[in-house]
């Protein structure tokens, strides 16, 4: 890409939501990045329980922080203006420029109208202003890159929110970014997905989008280029690349667990272990769960098994259960306890087995839970392993704090409403003297409101070993595992895809160029 030609853009769209675009957004920031472009990513919003902050103190969407990570930049809230933080099916915190706003229903944000309330005058009122503000981030990522990977939301071609759209078909055409569309063929039917998608938008959506790339292909591609023809000879447009299914990516997702479905469980891929033995690690799926990527560290742990569990009776052989983030606090405490998962932590914590707690999980870890900003229900008591009183704040902690735990340096993120009073146990964080600066440990149960912790690798190894001789496992911590490395790892794998399996020839000229002049209209088009 010549250095003279500033502000060329891409957007990645999807035919459905989990198509791939997170990643092959970050993808094609890692290739980029490689060959010297100043590249950054960007979505204008985001709806997700897995959030990050930025070292300015901002809350976005954590594949945005990773496909920062993948262009080698800083994230900033420039990437992410507005991000959605679901509270229950029906309403999300409005979280604009990294800062929370309000509280507000889906028909409200998708409607004719902004956020209310104190949201309103804070986001300045309306869908328009809200793409005036997305438009107006793209355009300073634009002014400092010589690119910018916009990804989308979803589908453009959903037709019931055009209309307000501020992150497909609505940016593209009012940033005059050229369309890439990603569909999943591990699903089935991508040539259907594709020319629907297409056939569904207006005349000038369609003259932006200017190419497809199938995603997660397995098999001989040679059987694919029939059908990649005729779908070219149906829309004029030609499939940019054919991106092979890979295992093993661990990439941060928006909020889809890598599923082996029954309500919520997953089973991470397990190295064999170091030692003697394995560690099995059992986290409740609780609702609203957020920041699940904190037992990604765990996982890549070799002899480190973990699952993602809804009954009480997986807790049995569990040598450390995690309690993980939750945007509800109460209402996962009731979940739990309606399962019988409270009762069998209750009793694992008696019987000297470990717990940890993580934000949301550390919280209902605690003595009582007095909430009127998050569930209103008030007062409710906790599972009462941890002397900890929890009080529920309107400002909302974001912060990226460091310390020391177990001897170790650790370092980690906050994004929190509730305010903890410890009022007994040991500190789980100090700082280089020694004073308290969060959390809790009391006998084999430890909680904290800092996410990322695990990814400070000489804690984790201390912890785990901690964990192990608690559980009675012949587990060692393998000494060279690093977490931060295997993450690099995993985006230049990324990057490889796209560069030895995309036309990345045509994805520069689209990037520099834009969308191709006399692309041919499918009908019937949007209603």
């Amino acid at each position: 890409m010549s250095r003279n030609r500033l502000g060329g853009g891409l957007l990645v769209a999807g035919t459905t939501s989990d198509a791939g675009k997170s990643v092959v957004t970050a993808g094609i920031c890692r290739w980029l990045a490689r060959r010297g472009v100043r590249v950054a990513p960007f979505k204008g919003q985001n709806m997700s329980l897995n959030s990050f902050v930025t070292r300015e103190g901002a809350e976005i969407g954590r594949a945005q922080a990773m496909q920062a990570q993948a262009a080698r930049v800083e994230p900033t809230a420039l990437m992410n203006p507005v991000l959605l933080k679901p509270g229950g099916d029906r309403s999300s915190q409005v979280v604009l420029m990294g800062r929370p706003v309000g509280e507000m229903s889906a028909r409200g944000f998708f409607g004719s109208g902004g956020p209310s309330g104190s949201a309103a005058s804070s986001a300045g009122g309306g869908r328009e202003a809200l793409l005036g503000t997305v438009l107006e981030c793209l355009e300073e990522l634009r002014r400092t890159h010589d690119a910018v990977i916009c990804e989308g939301a979803g589908s453009p071609a959903e037709i019931n929110l055009r209309r307000t759209d501020i992150v497909n078909m609505g940016v593209a055409r009012a940033a005059r970014l050229p369309v890439v569309v990603v569909g999943d063929i591990d699903r089935g039917g991508v040539f259907a997905s594709f020319f629907g998608t297409t056939a569904l938008l207006s005349p000038e959506d369609q003259a932006l989008v200017a190419g497809y790339l199938v995603n997660k292909f397995r098999g001989d591609v040679s059987l694919l280029e029939p059908g990649l023809e005729m779908l070219r000879g149906l829309t004029g447009r030609a499939t940019l690349g054919v991106l092979p299914y890979r295992h093993g990516l661990g990439i941060d997702e928006e909020d889809g667990l890598r599923v082996s479905l029954r309500g919520g469980a997953r089973e991470s891929r397990v190295s064999p272990p170091y030692g003697e033995d394995v560690l099995r690690v059992a986290v409740p799926a609780v609702p609203l769960m957020s920041n699940f990527t904190d037992v990604d560290a765990l996982a890549a742990e070799p002899g480190v098994v973990v699952r993602f569990v809804d009954r009480a009776e997986e807790l049995a052989d569990a040598d450390l259960v995690v309690l993980p983030g939750t945007r509800g606090t109460v209402r996962a405490l009731a979940w739990l306890r309606e399962r019988g998962l409270a009762d069998a932590i209750v009793r694992r914590a008696a019987e000297g087995r470990p717990v940890l707690g993580i934000c949301g999980g550390y919280q209902i870890l605690g003595e009582r839970i007095d909430d009127e900003v998050e569930s209103r229900a008030g007062s409710v008591a906790g599972l009462g392993l941890l002397p900890v009183r929890i009080r529920f704040d309107r400002e909302k902690t974001l912060a990226r704090p460091s310390g020391r735990a177990l001897g170790e340096a650790v370092e980690g993120y906050e994004i929190h409403h509730g305010v903890a009073e410890v009022l007994g146990g040991e500190t789980f964080v100090s700082d280089a003297r020694g004073r308290p600066l969060d959390g809790c440990r009391s006998g084999a149960v430890q909680g904290t409101h800092w996410h990322g912790a695990l990814e400070s690798d000489a804690f984790r190894r201390r912890f785990l070993t901690e964990v192990a001789r608690a559980a009675g496992r012949r587990f060692v911590p393998a000494p060279d595992t690093r977490f931060g490395a295997l993450r690099e790892e995993q985006l230049d794998l990324l990057g490889d895809l796209v560069e030895e399996h995309a036309d990345t020839d045509a994805l520069l000229r689209l990037i520099e160029e834009g969308a191709p002049a006399g692309l041919p209209f499918v009908p019937p088009g949007a209603p």
